[in-house]
């Protein structure tokens, strides 16, 4: 089994100018000579790690994290009702990303991201090939609108109790509706009150669907300050009411073009909100992927489903 590395801070931080008024914070950690590997974040919306990374070898990678649009120390956050969510799509994080590589004279990148990070490195490594070296994805997402659907609907047959306290978050006329759009409205209320309620609501659903995981963790997403929820959910929100700005199977359809790349995928058997069949689908589709299912874990992970991530990381750290 691979083990942790000490605990290793940035070297470096900075802000990149988007030149749309938005500002990315993004770190540098480990060697400043070492193969260049992009940490991508879920959520969307939810941040880049704060703490010091142990998962990659300090001497022979250099580490980007990066906070997306209107979330962790980026800016403007969406926190505040000013910032302008038309100006954070799909499109404009590809965007940014590549922005950043260039910025930080990176020829070709690594990329690691789970949950929604990994839709985002899949978009990017589809649109990008060409920049990418490796793959490494735990728990992953297409973010098609059936996958959507089923996270904020289809899984509420597990946990009719929590889904109903989802659905009941938005006004009753609007309950037999679109209720991710319902959400988005919410969170654009200029109403603190009510946009504090509207991410509890939605959180707290996120919790529930999780919450008999083997090696969960209770109140996984709930468990940050008002301002991070609120700018996590407006952003989630407003990036799955609209299907991610993704056509129905568009990155299942294109995994072909990550042919030549070498991909792991990590993903635990038991995942309710991202059924182990989107991984399934994917590693058929992509030539050159490997899947591994975890069998202890679900969404929130494991120790083996970390060790099988670290172990890919670790593989690649010399190729």
């Amino acid at each position: 089994m691979v083990d942790f590395y000490p605990p290793t801070s940035p070297y470096d931080t900075g802000f990149l100018d988007t030149g749309d008024g938005n500002r990315i914070y993004y770190e540098q950690l480990g060697s400043p000579d070492g193969k260049p590997a992009l940490n991508v974040h879920g959520g969307p919306g939810a941040g880049a790690p704060r703490q010091p990374t142990r998962a990659w070898d300090p001497e022979r990678y250099r580490v980007i994290r990066f906070d997306q649009r209107n979330c962790g120390r980026s800016t403007p956050h969406a926190s505040d009702p000013a910032a302008d969510m038309r100006l954070n799509t799909t499109q404009h994080l590809i965007d940014d990303m590549e922005r950043l590589r260039a910025h930080l004279g990176i020829d070709k990148w690594l990329l690691n991201g789970a949950s929604w990070g990994a839709t985002l490195v899949l978009a990017y490594a589809q649109q990008h090939p060409e920049r990418v070296s490796e793959v490494v994805i735990p728990a992953v997402t297409m973010c098609r609108r059936s996958e959507i659907d089923w996270l904020y609907r289809g899984a509420g047959r597990f946990y009719p109790e929590a889904w109903d306290r989802f659905r009941d978050g938005v006004p009753e006329d609007e309950r037999d509706g679109d209720l991710l759009a319902a959400y988005s409205r919410l969170m654009e209320n200029p109403d603190q009150a009510i946009r504090e309620k509207a991410a509890a609501d939605w959180l707290a659903w996120e919790d529930a669907v999780i919450s008999n995981e083997p090696n969960g963790s209770p109140g996984v997403y709930s468990d940050r300050e008002v301002d991070a929820q609120i700018a996590m959910v407006r952003i989630c929100a407003h990036f799955f009411s609209n299907g991610a700005w993704l056509a129905e199977d568009q990155l299942l359809r294109d995994a072909h073009k990550l042919a030549g790349i070498p991909g792991v995928l990590v993903h635990g058997r038991h995942d309710m909100g991202c059924p182990v069949q989107t991984p399934w689908e994917l590693a058929k589709a992509w030539p050159g992927a490997r899947l591994h299912i975890i069998e202890d874990s679900g969404h929130g992970g494991s120790d083996a489903m970390s060790a099988t991530t670290r172990a890919a990381i670790e593989e690649f750290k010399n190729r």
